[in-house]
């Protein structure tokens, strides 16, 4: 169940951190896409971890 989770918090976390770079880059507001780039990086790092304990059979 965790790995489930983890994958669908990360795509969430990536959508949503892409809509702000791009409104970000839009507006010429660098603040908002910086945030939108830490909010993808951390959607592509929880799908990571969803995959590991899918490989590791939820045991982490």
């Amino acid at each position: 169940m965790g790995e489930f989770k983890d994958k669908m918090k990360g795509t969430a976390n990536e959508v949503a951190g892409k809509v702000k770079e791009e409104i970000g880059k839009a507006t010429g507001d660098r603040k908002m896409e910086a945030k939108g780039a830490a909010q993808n990086a951390k959607g592509h790092v929880q799908k990571a971890t969803g995959d590991i304990k899918g490989k590791m059979g939820d045991k982490m």
